[in-house]
């Protein structure tokens, strides 16, 4: 798809651009601990986390990518529970590597933890997603809102409603509301960078370092949280009782270039 073929993308219809993704327990972990750990993230990065998601993203995301947009983006609990291969998966992965807008693969910033289930109904799982999110806040501090699904619809040509199992989209408003269940506004954030990429090379993560990172507190320190996040990438027992190099003012925090 080309710029010319998505005309017009002016910046009245991309102000109403946004993503809504579900959130429910997923790769072993529940919700509140995916929240803690993404807060660890953000605190660790200045503000930014990556958000794992399962299908890929709407054409039209690496041009508005490639274009600097950027999306809000809201999170809902999902209103069912999680399902058995979600909070007891049988083997975990972690995701090393991502798509840019521009197609070139990139190392995942030392900062991010990204994880899945490492069994699909057709096998080991070889692609993931994820949302590039950005938020000066506490993630549970931005909750706030009802969010009523039929007043949107899926960006594209066809620009059809948000599907029953369609857990992340982009959308912008629909010409005709539809009736639909209401969910509350849990979690906010803008998507910025990439908005939405795809995350490749994954490791399986061992079990010692699954309790570890299921262990890990909400308010860990940045270096704690890099060096169990660099374990977690080599798959390997973690460093994380080392000296908080940032607190000590050795060093400075880590950069989040790659994302400019």
């Amino acid at each position: 798809m080309t710029t010319n073929e998505i005309r017009p993308v002016g910046e009245r219809r991309a102000q109403q651009f946004l993503c809504w993704t579900r959130m429910q327990a997923e790769a072993g972990q529940p919700l509140e601990r995916i929240l803690a750990r993404k807060d660890n993230e953000r605190m660790a990065s200045g503000g930014h986390f990556f958000w794992g998601v399962g299908n890929a993203p709407s054409r039209l995301v690496p041009v508005l990518a490639r274009l600097g947009r950027t999306v809000p983006a809201l999170f809902s609990v999902m209103k069912s529970r999680p399902k058995a291969r979600d909070t007891d998966p049988s083997g975990l992965l972690a995701w090393r590597r991502y798509v840019d807008a521009h197609g070139a693969v990139r190392e995942m910033p030392e900062w991010s933890i990204v994880t899945s289930r490492k069994e699909t109904p057709g096998g080991v799982k070889d692609r993931h997603y994820a949302l590039v999110c950005k938020s000066a806040e506490p993630l549970l501090a931005t909750a706030g809102g009802v969010f009523e699904p039929g007043c949107y619809r899926n960006v594209g040509p066809a620009g059809g409603p948000i599907g029953a199992s369609q857990v992340t989209a982009l959308l912008e408003p629909a010409p005709e509301p539809l009736p639909s269940a209401r969910y509350t506004i849990d979690v906010s954030a803008m998507l910025v960078s990439g908005l939405w990429v795809k995350l490749l090379d994954p490791i399986e993560i061992p079990n010692s370092l699954r309790s570890e990172l299921n262990a890990m507190s909400g308010d860990a320190t940045p270096g704690a949280w890099l060096s169990l996040a660099r374990a977690v990438r080599r798959g390997e027992v973690s460093d994380r009782k080392m000296p908080d190099q940032f607190e000590l003012g050795t060093q400075s925090a880590p950069s989040t270039a790659m994302l400019n």
